[in-house]
């Protein structure tokens, strides 16, 4: 079932997740609705927050990049209370986009290794490096479950050019091909 997108100003966004009993009964459906949702809304990424669900949970499919990063053909992942180990190496910037605030991008700065320990689509406990695009891809997502948006990390000048805009998607004023819920 594809869920509508909770878009910017929705206190579920800015709210840290709660952990999710991996023998919670939903839980397969929960992954499958994210699944078709993503899908739908040509994301890379969405986690659970943003369809609502305040759970430590998010996924990722990679494969839009394959054609600028040929290994990342295929490269899909569930993360299901994921913790963040370590992130290591020099920030670089990259240009990111969010499902919950159509229609802005921004360079927000990471760093490119991290070490995130987390249970797959198999409830299997995993810890696992990931690097480069897929870090970026997972600190974002992650960033979600923590209560934080991509526009928390950009200077507070761009935000505040960028305060009109954001304003407009929690009213709804933004035309996307995905369903949304908008919390004014």
């Amino acid at each position: 079932m594809i869920l509508p997108i909770v878009a910017y100003g929705d206190p579920v966004l800015k709210k840290e997740a709660e952990e999710i009993d991996i023998d919670h009964p939903d839980l397969e459906n929960i992954l499958e609705n994210m699944y078709e949702t993503m899908y739908n809304a040509h994301g890379v990424g969405l986690a659970a927050p943003q369809v609502g669900l305040s759970y430590r949970i998010f996924i990722i499919d990679a494969d839009p990049f394959k054609d600028e990063y040929p290994e990342l053909e295929g490269y899909k992942k569930t993360f299901i209370n994921p913790v963040i180990l370590e992130e290591s190496g020099k920030k670089w910037a990259f240009n990111e986009g969010c499902l919950s605030i159509p229609g802005i991008r921004e360079d927000v700065e990471r760093q490119p290794d991290i070490i995130v320990e987390y249970y797959n689509e198999k409830l299997e406990l995993v810890e696992e490096t990931f690097t480069g695009v897929v870090a970026r891809i997972i600190q974002h997502e992650y960033d979600h479950i923590e209560g934080i948006l991509f526009t928390d990390r950009i200077n507070s000048l761009r935000k505040r050019l960028l305060k009109g805009k954001l304003n407009d998607i929690s009213k709804g004023k933004v035309d996307v091909d995905y369903r949304m819920k908008f919390p004014k």
